[in-house]
């Protein structure tokens, strides 16, 4: 090993070590909320998921998905905000299960997350995001979709 390979290497080590120690966890929302992966009505997911079905609407949550989703089978969402929160949550009513998905957001982490959710049929999609202030905050959209994605 050269001498400049060595101090880098040192380098390298000695700033890893000096990074704030941050500790990310998620929760397993399948274990711990079992009752909101099985509701068929977003309504029911959202009290058994979060407890509580007292929504605050917001446009503070960028909620971008087509009007018309031509393949059901992979419609594109984008979820954006600036809100504080700790949590969003996708759910719709176009296929058996409500609930979609779920993520953990770490404190002071940037929300902009691109993903794709099926549905078989034409529905209103709700976003739900739970602030570190405990409020649930939501903004919806319909998606129309022309050619079923689950089984259609």
């Amino acid at each position: 090993m050269t001498r400049r390979k060595f101090f880098g290497i040192s380098a390298a080590a000695v700033a890893a070590l000096m990074l704030p120690a941050t500790e990310v966890k998620a929760l397993n929302f399948r274990k711990e909320k079992p009752d909101a992966w099985t509701a068929e009505h977003s309504p029911e997911a959202i009290k058994a998921l979060y407890g509580s079905d007292a929504l605050v609407k917001t446009d503070k949550i960028k909620f971008t998905a087509p009007k018309l989703a031509e393949n059901g089978g992979s419609i594109p969402i984008n979820i954006k905000t600036d809100l504080d929160i700790e949590s969003v949550a996708l759910f719709q009513d176009a296929n058996p299960r409500s609930l979609t998905t779920v993520f953990t957001i770490p404190e002071g982490a940037i929300v902009n997350y691109d993903f794709r959710i099926k549905m078989r049929k034409t529905a209103v999609v709700t976003i739900v995001a739970k602030g570190r202030d405990g409020k649930l905050y939501t903004t919806a959209k319909e998606i129309d979709v022309s050619i079923g994605g689950c089984g259609g």
